[in-house]
């Protein structure tokens, strides 16, 4: 059976991301060394000497660029969320072809976001990273959100007035919906279901629109 990527990393002197820091850019190859072993053993799952190690560095080097471990994890989370905004407002597409398959386009990249960069989603979400201390975070966090309130603010133009719920109400709910499938049923947390974690979402955001009135019963 083949060696996991900490065994293959550690078990012999070449470094993971030997290539990055040659050319110089030692913060980034640390980012690439420590996706992968967040990939391997979660995002509280190693030390900052191994993502040294991982990067062919010595420990002492990674000081010149992260104060310690939780900044080196702020950093990867950082460029996670640069990603995930940028995957949903692609999805968003300025609200096209309708308000309605906007809306559902931004609830299926939140699921493809975490299928393809599972390290950079961990890190996001599973760190305990605290972004009222790294405002940096913070700030690019705010955009996907602000991508998810936009569509349901589009969605929500649909409704009459009086029944029109906030769009920062309306965005969260979807977004704790697909973070919810997500945990229990793409990340291998101990949940069960015959169906697709797209499948599942795309029924569950159905649900909820109907009960809002935004979709017809047979839809």
């Amino acid at each position: 059976m083949e060696k996991s990527v900490a065994a293959r990393t550690f078990g012999r002197s070449e470094p993971l991301v030997k290539s990055g820091y040659h050319h110089g850019n030692l913060r980034q190859a640390l980012v690439e060394a420590s996706l992968l072993l967040i990939a391997e053993q979660g995002p509280t799952g190693f030390t900052l000497s191994e993502a040294a190690k991982a990067a062919g560095v010595t420990p002492a080097a990674v000081y010149r660029h992260f104060g310690g471990r939780d900044d080196l994890i702020a950093e990867v989370a950082r460029q996670g969320f640069d990603i995930f905004a940028a995957l949903m407002h692609y999805a968003y597409s300025d609200g096209k072809p309708t308000a309605l398959a906007a809306f559902e386009a931004t609830g299926r990249a939140y699921l493809a976001f975490a299928r393809k960069y599972p390290g950079h989603y961990m890190a996001m979400f599973e760190s305990g990273l605290n972004l009222n201390a790294h405002p940096d975070v913070a700030l690019v966090a705010s955009k996907a959100r602000q991508v998810l309130e936009q569509a349901a603010e589009g969605l929500s133009q649909h409704m009459p007035p009086n029944k029109r719920p906030p769009a920062t109400m309306f965005s969260a709910h979807i977004w704790a919906m697909s973070h919810g499938v997500v945990e229990l049923f793409m990340r291998g947390n101990g949940a069960k279901s015959p169906f697709s974690p797209e499948d599942l979402l795309e029924a569950g955001i159905g649900i909820y629109l109907r009960g809002l009135g935004l979709l017809p019963p047979d839809r």
